[in-house]
């Protein structure tokens, strides 16, 4: 993998990827890696960090993320390969438990509290960025998070959306709504991947996603709450649509 390849992944992980808290560092280790593959941050048939870097990242002993990794691997979810080239590789969906699976996920989840959920998060991290404004590091982040996301191709389109709002997320300034949003994204995520993909919709969704942009870089919070506001309201009527 390349140094910019490297340093990609990196920024991609950063709003997930924290130190767990002394007395669960299993659990909640296993709760970050498995939302990254939930979230599609690290795409089927790519590989996770080296063990080194993941163990530091999270704070936790390598025997423990040995552990993790192989609850992972038992999961069908990831593989481990050796050699030069080796290391942790997310498989591939179709690898990982099939639509059944997904299915058999989200029976169980209650749709209008995970979408309610969801927009009091964004709308909030939102505005949030908007009311205190970014550094030009971090301006530089989303633009850089919404660039991505033009003229990206189908099959990538999820997983680029996922990382702008992750990062919309992540730089309002509070972990702890970063680290609720992810794991409410992941849940989100299963549900969207229940639907088609619509080309008509993601064409809106994207200039909804360039206005939302636009209205936090000129700190403008009311509009940029209201457009997250909208925006969220018509993933739900997809959803809804859908699946109730």
């Amino acid at each position: 993998m390349s140094l910019d390849a490297e340093n990609g992944l990196e920024d991609r992980l950063t709003p997930v990827l924290r130190p767990v808290r002394a007395g669960n560092g299993f659990e909640e280790a296993l709760e970050q890696i498995l939302q990254v593959v939930r979230l599609g941050l690290v795409p089927g048939g790519e590989r996770l960090p080296a063990e080194r870097e993941l163990a530091e990242r999270l704070g936790i002993s390598r025997v423990t993320l040995r552990e993790v990794l192989k609850v992972l691997q038992d999961q069908g979810l990831v593989e481990s390969r050796r050699g030069r080239y080796g290391g942790t590789f997310v498989l591939p969906k179709s690898d990982a438990g099939g639509e059944d699976e997904l299915r058999r996920r989200i029976s169980v989840v209650d749709i209008e509290d995970v979408l309610r959920f969801r927009e009091v998060l964004e709308v909030g991290a939102t505005g949030l960025c908007a009311t205190h404004g970014l550094t030009a590091e971090q301006a530089g982040r989303l633009r850089d998070a919404l660039a991505r996301t033009h003229d990206a191709p189908l099959a990538d389109y999820r997983r680029l959306d996922t990382l702008l709002h992750l990062t919309l997320a992540e730089l309002c300034g509070s972990p702890t709504l970063t680290a609720q949003y992810a794991a409410v994204r992941a849940t989100v995520n299963d549900l969207l991947d229940c639907i088609p993909l619509l080309v008509r919709n993601l064409e809106h969704s994207q200039r909804q996603h360039i206005a939302l942009v636009e209205a936090v870089l000129d700190g403008d919070a009311d509009g940029a709450r209201e457009m997250m506001r909208e925006h969220c309201a018509g993933t739900a009527a997809l959803l809804r649509g859908f699946l109730t």
